[in-house]
């Protein structure tokens, strides 16, 4: 699939002021990721969290719009990576490809390589729970990069970019040397045995909006299984699916590795 690779225009976006001591931190950062902005302002609004947005006086966006874009130009690119390089695969051998490949961890993973963990603005509240080194905190900065860079350069340097940290990941889950998570663990072992889906349900969310618990039970044939909990849901429904899998792998003795 082509995608238009003229520049788009950016829409009326309220980006936070950079002073010169910022643009010489983004610089530093571009240079490692191998990015060149045409508009500095854009790069950073791709690393104001909520948190800090809520406290700051300036008033400007958050990046949770730049996620959203970012996250269906992220799926695109290695949709359609997936699509020319597998023809042979069927849409589910794709789609569960994709899944690993584009999952928080990866990009999390990704993410403190390029350091945006010392370069994403928190607020003091996000910073004192650690909210720097979270897992779903730099997925989404990743994403919502991804979404900066691709109204600055437009969709074929995004997918370069993109590709350029993605290959590796695709290569190891091709290779299978990747580590299963335990939704997909779950998933498998209850479609095996029972031919359904598990489904998973929100309990109850606690604390401030920097320091959300998810309380979250997986049901699998009308048994509940659970509750896992988490910073955010999908670490909470992760846990639940541990607790669910290793339950059920242990009555059929095929429990493996995760």
């Amino acid at each position: 699939m082509r995608m238009p690779s003229r520049v788009l225009e950016v829409p009326s976006l309220r980006t936070p002021t950079v002073d010169a001591e910022r643009r010489k931190e983004l610089s530093q950062f571009q240079k490692q990721a191998g990015l060149r902005f045409r508009r500095f302002d854009l790069l950073d609004l791709a690393f104001c969290h909520r948190s800090f947005v809520n406290e700051t006086f300036e008033e400007i966006d958050n990046n949770e719009r730049l996620e959203f874009l970012g996250d269906s130009v992220l799926g695109i690119v290695v949709a359609d990576f997936l699509f020319r390089l597998l023809p042979d695969r069927p849409e589910g051998d794709l789609a569960k490809i994709k899944s690993h490949v584009v999952s928080e961890d990866t990009l999390a993973e990704i993410a403190l390589s390029l350091g945006l963990d010392s370069i994403v603005h928190v607020g003091k509240g996000e910073e004192l729970s650690g909210g720097r080194t979270k897992k779903a905190l730099l997925s989404d900065s990743m994403e919502a990069l991804i979404g900066a860079w691709y109204l600055d350069a437009g969709y074929d340097k995004a997918a370069k970019f993109i590709l350029r940290y993605l290959k590796g990941p695709i290569d190891t889950v091709l290779a299978n040397r990747h580590r299963k998570d335990y939704k997909t663990l779950l998933q498998e072992i209850v479609q095996k045995r029972f031919h359904s889906y598990p489904k998973y349900i929100l309990e109850k969310k606690t604390g401030p909006d920097h320091q959300r618990t998810f309380w979250i039970n997986v049901v699998v044939q009308g048994n509940s299984y659970g509750p896992g909990k988490g910073g955010n849901k999908k670490a909470a429904e992760q846990e639940a699916a541990k607790m669910a899998y290793e339950a059920l792998a242990l009555q059929v003795g095929e429990k493996g590795r995760a």
